[in-house]
């Protein structure tokens, strides 16, 4: 199964700053046994959308790092939004509840999460410990989220 990690940021697409969250989401997500794809844009609203539309064509999961707080150029949330076909509130929410445990400016954090045709969409923060930290909250649900978007027979835990 592939998954996707597409880093926004201004300073990596221009080759002034490493792009440490992206090489920590391909590391843990390589540990999950998945094939890695990778891409970097720009802090743009357009080619935000356009680069998870395409990734979303490839991969079953697509982890977005950077553009989720308020500066005037973080706008991968608006971006991400334009693009989903579903929303899933609860991911983001709970990423953001984990975070705000940790730290005060998890409060400014506007990630969004939701679903595109069979591809799940998470917006992570541009930091390598939200990366790190967003993951470990998403990774005990991500195997039956993936198994759902891909219409593979589950079972429902009963109660």
């Amino acid at each position: 199964m592939t998954a996707a990690v597409l880093t926004v940021s201004d300073g990596v697409s221009e080759g002034t700053r490493e792009d440490k969250s992206g090489d920590l989401l391909q590391e843990l997500l390589e540990g999950e046994q998945l094939e890695v794809v990778r891409r970097v844009v720009p802090d743009d609203r357009d080619e935000i959308a356009r680069a998870i539309e395409e990734l979303a064509d490839e991969a079953a999961l697509v982890l977005t790092t950077g553009g989720t707080g308020l500066g005037p150029r973080d706008v991968t949330p608006e971006a991400t939004a334009s693009v989903l076909d579903r929303h899933a509130p609860g991911i983001a929410e709970a990423i953001r509840t984990d975070s705000i445990a940790k730290t005060p400016h998890a409060l400014l954090s506007r990630g969004v999460a939701g679903v595109r045709g069979r591809t799940l969409v998470v917006n992570l923060p541009g930091s390598p410990g939200g990366c790190r930290d967003g993951f470990a909250v998403i990774r005990p649900a991500l195997e039956h989220a993936l198994g759902l978007l891909s219409d593979e027979k589950t079972t429902h835990r009963q109660t």
